[in-house]
């Protein structure tokens, strides 16, 4: 019982189990939704911003390019130009311009001698498209910083003449993606076309100057901005939103990664207070069911079944004292009407039980004074006048006065096939030792112990008067057996003196014949043998009440044992 209130209880917190599991699911799919979302918009701000600085570069260099110092070379006047320009452009390194071949012609700062430009291939690019063009990651030659360059051609009479020379200092760029702000655990990183990283947030003196790793390098020149889940090189797990480079706009690369960790961590954490909820209200619900079923719905039970296992085991006064406050409360109050309905009874029962004793021991008085009476009357009537017949009718008499005696003394209900023998050879007892019987305890009803006491006195009678009994040396074996049927019995005589077919039928022979009631079904065979009477009887029982009466028949002669 105490399992199936656990097996109760479990099966309460199902549905709860199952709606936060499936309220994880549900927030934890829309969580990496919008972390996804939250890499790609990083991604495109970076991007745009990364766009608009280069813009801007772009158009200070096309402002350059179109001042008169410096598209007529004049170096005096372009110094002067170039030196006040860059030190309003906090973004620029220098700005200087360079001939063909690379030599420089001014600069925003002093150039040092034997400095050429030619052999970068920003210049040559310059100078074969006519276009502006953006550098790859470079290590200034003139101030030693690493600079994003850039280069736009000076052309004169659809001709390059010179080019314009400038580069991003890379630590100003890093400066502005940091006061960007980004989020805990987050990370943005700018990469030139060979994938080298020029801006990194966080850990910049780590990686830039590094290039990114060859399995992630085919997201450099992708067809298409996209977002992939990753661990990045510093070990932290990221959903990663990328946008790769896309000439001339969007000259470099770039991410933005949003931790998994730093983003599912609320998720994480009520999560792990929903579970700890599940796992304490599992056990509260455990205990509470334990208890209230041990209160409410055990006790009770056990209750009911004391009382139960009391009474089968003689304490009628046992009760359960409930009161119908619920169901099983309510049986129990149930069990104590039935049992005090039951008690009524019991004691009505035994009153009548010793109301039916004095009635039949009346009865049996009666009976006896009737035997006694009618008797007397035949003793009157015809002892002088016929001493053979009254001595037979006496004896008659005494045979079926014995019967009552046994019948009535059992109380009217059954009595055992061998006691009825016994009582119906109770006159030939000096015979006894000659007289054997064998047969199973059976119990007959009784209307047909009456009978066969009868038939069995006459059997005797007649043994004594013509048959083995009145020899000195005869014998009478009475055997029976019970079958499916009814009472097979049978009367053999043996060493008696030789017998013969009567020529009448006496009245012995009628009361054989006639004694059992027809439903009984009863059925003879005498035959008259030259070594004694050989007499069977079969009739039916009434088999239901026949065990029954065996086990009653037992119990009376236990107690009168």
């Amino acid at each position: 019982m105490r399992l199936k209130l656990v097996a109760v209880a479990v099966a309460a917190l199902v549905p709860v189990v199952t709606m936060l599991g499936y309220n994880e699911y549900a927030m934890r799919q829309q969580r990496g939704d919008e972390v996804r979302a939250q890499a790609a918009q990083a991604a495109r701000q970076a991007s745009s911003e990364v766009e608009r600085i280069v813009e801007g570069a772009q158009s200070l260099l096309v402002a350059v390019t179109s001042m008169p110092s410096v598209r007529h070379l004049d170096a005096g006047n372009c110094n002067d130009a170039l030196r006040s320009l860059a030190g309003n452009v906090p973004n620029v390194a220098t700005i200087f311009v360079v001939k063909l071949d690379g030599t420089p012609v001014c600069g925003s700062i002093p150039i040092p001698a034997g400095i050429a430009f030619a052999d970068r291939d920003y210049v040559r690019k310059a100078i074969e498209t006519e276009d502006f063009v953006v550098g790859k990651y470079t290590k200034s030659r003139v101030t030693g910083a690493a600079v994003l360059p850039l280069a736009m051609p000076i052309v004169e009479d659809s001709a390059v003449a010179a080019v314009v020379v400038s580069g991003i200092r890379l630590d100003w760029l890093q400066n502005r993606i940091v006061e960007r702000g980004l989020s805990p655990g987050s990370a943005v990183t700018l990469a030139d076309e060979d994938g080298t990283v020029v801006a990194r947030v966080p850990l910049p003196e780590r990686f830039v100057g590094t290039v990114i790793p060859d399995e992630f390098q085919r997201l450099v020149h992708a067809d298409k901005p996209g977002i992939i889940q990753l661990t990045s090189q510093d070990g932290t797990e990221r959903v990663l939103g990328y946008r790769p480079i896309a000439q001339p706009r969007s000259p470099l690369y770039v991410s933005a990664g949003v931790s998994t960790s730093e983003a599912f961590a609320p998720i994480n954490r009520a999560t792990i207070v929903n579970s700890l909820g599940i796992v304490l209200g599992a056990v509260v619900s455990l205990l509470l069911a334990l208890f209230i079923g041990n209160r409410f719905i055990l006790s009770p039970i056990v209750r009911i079944g004391d009382v139960m296992d009391d009474w089968r085991s003689g304490s009628t006064t046992a009760r359960t004292g409930m009161k119908p406050i619920d169901e099983l409360h309510a049986v129990g109050a149930s069990l104590d009407a039935l049992l005090d309905e039951l008690e009524r009874r019991r004691v009505q029962n035994e009153q009548a039980e010793e109301d039916r004793g004095l009635l039949v021991r009346e009865l049996a008085h009666r009976v006896k004074n009737g035997f006694t009476l009618v008797q007397a009357i035949a003793r009157q009537t015809f002892a002088r006048s016929d001493p053979a017949h009254y001595q037979s009718f006496s004896e008659r008499l005494s045979a079926l006065a014995s019967t009552y005696d046994l019948i009535l003394s059992r109380e009217g209900s059954a009595s055992s096939i061998r006691d009825v023998l016994a009582a119906a050879l109770r006159a030939h007892s000096a015979d006894a030792d000659r007289i054997t019987v064998q047969g199973p305890d059976v119990v007959l009803p009784a209307d047909l112990a009456l009978p066969l006491s009868l038939v069995v006195h006459e059997l005797a009678t007649n043994a004594t008067k013509y048959g083995s009994l009145g020899a000195e040396n005869g014998r009478v074996s009475i055997t029976w057996s019970h079958t499916g049927r009814g009472i097979d019995l049978s009367w053999r005589e043996a060493g008696g003196p030789p017998v013969e077919e009567p020529s009448r039928k006496g009245f012995g022979s009628v009361l054989i014949e006639r004694a059992f009631p027809a439903a009984a079904r009863a059925s003879s065979r005498t035959e008259f043998r030259a070594d004694g009477l050989v007499f069977d009887l079969s009739f039916a029982l009434r088999e239901p009440n026949g065990r029954q009466q065996v086990s009653e028949l037992r119990t009376a002669r236990n107690e009168n044992a």
